[in-house]
């Protein structure tokens, strides 16, 4: 019997291309909770540089999972908030954090 799926196209690969790395889950779910400032991220995951935090920012960013706001104050402030897109994978990140504390 031939298998008839098409292995080209996977909505759990696609979704891992979006949130995938070691990173980004992590990121996503610091700013599930509110916007937050660059320093505010970097704070709450202490391991990863600011180059590396600056590059998952500008892929998610580009993905349209976050947004970044501008402000025109001095100092400078930027904010980085999910997006509607981004806040739909909350349910996704919740259910995570359920699945491992009960695994746990």
């Amino acid at each position: 019997m031939k298998n008839n799926l098409n292995h080209a196209y996977c909505p759990a690969i696609e979704t891992m291309a979006l949130i995938g790395g070691r990173w980004k889950v992590i990121i996503l779910h610091v700013l599930s909770k509110q916007a937050r400032r660059f320093g505010e991220i970097n704070v709450r995951v202490p391991s990863i540089s600011r180059k590396v935090l600056t590059e998952q920012l500008r892929e998610l960013e580009a993905d349209g999972l976050i947004s970044r706001k501008q402000y025109k104050e001095l100092p400078p402030r930027v904010e980085y908030a999910l997006t509607e897109y981004g806040q739909s994978l909350c349910p996704l990140l919740a259910y995570m954090a359920a699945w491992h504390k009960e695994k746990v």
